[in-house]
């Protein structure tokens, strides 16, 4: 109890501009998920907290600390952090709602980071890019690794989006990756056989659990994110009608007669933020050259006022004054149902190139976000081409 108070009171009269780095972990069914946590105190005195992720640093947007009860809050997530010392650790959980009655909650620990050198396998057993077949995807997927000291870095791309900044280790011929950014609590463990390919498992959260399988090809390529969703033949902008942020319907026929992007996404998923950074971007770039984005929203609890709010918050985060409208839940099949537009919606996000005669032109599914590297920089210039082609 002594040295639990005596830790509060360091931590609570810790200097300004101090900044103090954790070893921080989320217990899964497939063992401790593990990622990094800053805790800094700013000159006002109060808090600011950041997740890490290999070479991701996420601010988080809310930080409560009185030097015993830590509360991180990232309400763009509809996700929070609530903990307290125990000893020299925190102690608390990690809660996220994932649809109208269904909050998901995982324990949280966290203790002061230890500096230790990790002996490593050779580089060349994990190093570079795996053909991935996971167990629920008739699709395959990419891994790109990157080891160095027995750590590991890299991410998997699929054909619905990427997994973002993975971090972790190496032992022997096992690796264990994961990624914690309020949303997204992934974790993946995969031994390498004596073949020279992988098997694992992978979790998300206490939700879901897959097995996976991957060997090693230089030239693994994903589908073509342009050839998986097709425009309908018959729909256009004009048959589109859904309700604004204050419940008045639009037609999205009002947006006609311009260049346009329709992106179907929510704001619950961190590869629709990741791509809110490049319509950013796009948007400033091309606002004066008349480009329109319409931003559908698809939603986790179908509780009009509630989904509008976190969408608002989506649009701060994100500086994105653009049109958005509420079209529905969090699920493929009713966004199908509801867009009308494509033969399915097999992403979030789907960004569908609209030409300024109303109809598609071009349907990309999926975003390979900056942790993909190379194929991030190619879909930014791929996504620019066809701006540039619509506004001619």
């Amino acid at each position: 109890m002594i040295v639990s108070l005596l830790f509060a009171l360091q931590l609570a009269s810790a200097p300004p501009g101090e900044e103090r780095s954790y070893e921080a972990w989320l217990e899964t069914p497939g063992g401790r998920l593990e990622f990094g946590l800053d805790l800094e105190r700013r000159r006002d005195g109060a808090w600011s907290a950041y997740l890490r992720n290999g070479e991701e640093r996420i601010e988080v947007p809310e930080v409560e600390f009185d030097g015993t009860a830590l509360e991180l809050d990232m309400p763009h997530y509809d996700s929070r952090i609530r903990a307290r010392l125990a000893g020299q650790r925190f102690t608390g959980t990690w809660e996220k709602r994932r649809g109208p009655a269904e909050v998901a909650a995982l324990p949280f620990e966290a203790q002061r980071s230890t500096a230790r050198g990790m002996p490593g396998p050779p580089p060349d057993l994990f190093d570079g890019r795996w053909l991935v077949d996971f167990a629920s995807d008739a699709q395959d997927a990419v891994a790109v690794f990157e080891g160095h000291g027995g750590r590991l870095r890299g991410t998997f791309l699929t054909t619905t989006g990427d997994y973002r900044y993975l971090a972790g280790g190496l032992s022997g011929h096992q690796l264990t990756l994961a990624c914690f950014d309020g949303a997204h609590a992934f974790l993946f463990r995969a031994t390498r056989q004596p073949d020279g390919t992988l098997a694992g498992d992978f979790w998300s959260g206490n939700w879901h659990h897959e097995t996976w399988t991957a060997k090693r090809d230089d030239s693994a390529q994903l589908a073509d994110p342009f050839a998986q969703t097709k425009w309908n033949g018959t729909t256009k902008l004009a048959d589109l009608v859904f309700p604004d942020l204050d419940g008045k319907k639009h037609s999205l026929g009002e947006f006609a007669g311009k260049g346009t992007l329709l992106v179907v996404f929510g704001s619950w998923c961190p590869n629709c933020n990741d791509e809110a950074r490049l319509l950013q971007e796009l948007e400033a770039q091309y606002r004066e050259r008349g480009l329109r984005i319409l931003g559908l929203a698809f939603e986790l609890t179908g509780q009009f006022a509630r989904d509008a709010e976190q969408v608002r918050i989506f649009a701060k985060r994100h500086e994105l004054d653009l049109p958005f409208f509420l079209c529905g839940t969090a699920d493929k099949d009713e966004a199908t149902q509801a867009l009308g537009l494509v033969d399915r919606v097999r992403a979030f996000p789907t960004t569908i190139f609209v030409g300024q005669d109303g109809l598609p032109k071009a349907i990309h599914s999926g975003f390979a976000g900056p942790a993909t590297g190379e194929e991030h920089q190619e879909l930014r210039r791929d996504f620019t081409a066809r701006i540039e082609a619509l506004l001619r």
